[in-house]
């Protein structure tokens, strides 16, 4: 068995699409129209047959709360694994990305935050 998809909430797909390419380099995989929504999953350039990042729909009350709440608490809803943590917060800032918390390390982790503005923060990590 294998991670195949998994899914980040999203106040609007066509943003966090836009977001989600443009500002972090993801490839979009599928875009397939599902009822009032779209079936949108992206890629890692590097990844390109591997797991699917879904941009799901944040339509029901309880994903609304959930995503919510999490961001509140300043925790992030998911985490992307980087090379190189400084030229990532580096190339990132420089095209826009607001971070909530800059590189910091973790034991043998360094992290860092941004706000991906589609209503949730996202954790980078270099181990």
């Amino acid at each position: 068995m294998k991670i195949i998809v998994t899914s980040i909430f999203v106040q609007d797909q066509d943003k966090a699409l836009e977001f989600y390419s443009e500002k972090l380099g993801f490839i979009k995989k599928e875009d397939v129209p599902v009822g009032e929504f779209r079936w949108i999953t992206l890629v890692s350039p590097d990844d390109q047959n591997g797991t699917e990042l879904l941009l799901e729909p944040n339509d029901h009350p309880a994903a609304q709360e959930y995503r919510k709440k999490l961001f509140a608490d300043g925790i992030p809803a998911t985490m992307f694994g980087v090379a190189d943590i400084r030229k990532e917060y580096k190339r990132l800032m420089e095209k826009g990305v607001k971070f909530t918390m800059e590189p910091t390390k973790m034991g043998e982790v360094t992290i860092a935050v941004f706000d991906d503005t589609c209503g949730n923060l996202i954790q980078i990590a270099q181990k």
